[in-house]
């Protein structure tokens, strides 16, 4: 089929939004709100947390932000892309992966200076808000092209400090990070707003297509034929889930680059746990009972979270507890 243009492409630098939770100006940069969301995830780690749920997403903030390191060493910054529609489990990457990239640039204001250079290595471990308008999830990884026949090989990894190198110059830090949205058949207009909104508070450089998945990934390697490697916030729970790896290379008769999923063995639950104890604005959607969203004319807010109490509506999305019930409000 003949190569399509995106329907656009917006480059969030001149932002007039804030970083995750806190409040920032007009002229907040991308560096700004990573080194914020880096101070917050990091005390999060830090926090003695009292619930086994919080201990177990620690566990899984350290291990997803090995794998955005190790992808961050392996590639450089212009052959990676976010794959970003404004839901719940992409928004978590997105935030991950801002909260990696201080470690990677140059942290100076004005570049010049010379850092120490520290990576990470993954070593293997046993498993063990302010609302904004229209803001709370959807999900691109619905779309995601077909999965390898490869067993499962993902074990959980913890970030493990490498030594440093010698000190050697980081490179200046990014004003924005590629990202590709593609669009549902029948968008919600929250939706839309929403990543709209993230696309100027998170500096996001973002294409969209309203094509269907595999044309959309054709034309957008040809808007940016230097990418090598996209990431993908699949949960091992969503379709053609289940068999993923951290890095998985796409399938025979697709686009060629490497699917990278940093949060491939998160739970629904504690998915909601980061945002929500980290305060991170969503999707207003979440709010009114979806848990898994697509179009208008297949997804209806979750049965499970009917009201039982006689009111009429849903309760919210991070009520809903199981993975296997996530997807109970979609048709497809």
């Amino acid at each position: 089929m003949p190569q399509q243009g995106p329907d656009s492409c917006q480059n969030g630098t001149a932002a007039n939004g804030g970083g995750s939770g806190d409040a920032a100006g007009p002229s907040t940069s991308l560096r700004q709100v990573c080194l914020e969301l880096r101070a917050k995830v990091d005390a999060f780690l830090a926090q003695d947390v009292e619930t086994k749920r919080l201990k177990g997403v620690q566990a899984q903030v350290k291990e997803a932000m090995g794998v955005i390191d190790e992808a961050l060493d392996k590639y450089s910054f212009e052959e990676l892309s976010l794959s970003y529609n404004g839901g719940k489990d992409c928004l978590v990457l997105l935030v991950l992966i801002l909260a990696c990239l201080p470690r990677h640039f140059d942290d100076d204001d004005n570049n010049n200076t010379t850092t120490t250079t520290t990576t990470t290595t993954t070593t293997p471990t046993n498993p063990t808000s302010p609302q904004q308008p229209s803001v709370t999830n959807h999900t691109i990884n619905n779309h995601n092209p077909p999965h390898h026949s490869h067993p499962p090989t993902n074990t959980p990894l913890a970030a493990t400090p490498r030594a440093a190198t010698p000190t050697t110059p980081l490179p200046p830090f990014p004003k924005t990070l590629q990202s590709v949205y593609i669009v549902s058949e029948h968008p919600f207009p929250e939706v839309d707003d929403f990543v709209e909104l993230s696309t100027q508070q998170y500096h996001l450089d973002l294409c969209r297509y309203s094509l269907p998945m595999r044309a959309a990934l054709e034309a957008y390697l040809v808007e940016r034929p230097r990418l090598r490697a996209i990431f993908v916030g699949t949960r091992r729970t969503d379709p053609h889930g289940a068999e993923l790896r951290h890095f998985d290379p796409t399938d025979e008769g697709w686009p060629a680059f490497v699917r990278v999923h940093p949060v491939i063995d998160w739970h629904y639950a504690e998915i909601w746990a980061f945002i929500r104890h980290l305060g991170i604005p969503y999707l207003s959607l979440y709010d009114q009972g979806y848990t898994s969203l697509g179009g208008t004319e297949d997804t209806h807010p979750n049965p499970h979270l009917k009201k039982d109490d006689g009111a009429h509506g849903f309760r919210p999305a991070y009520e809903l507890i199981g993975d296997d019930e996530e997807r109970l409000g979609r048709e497809r």
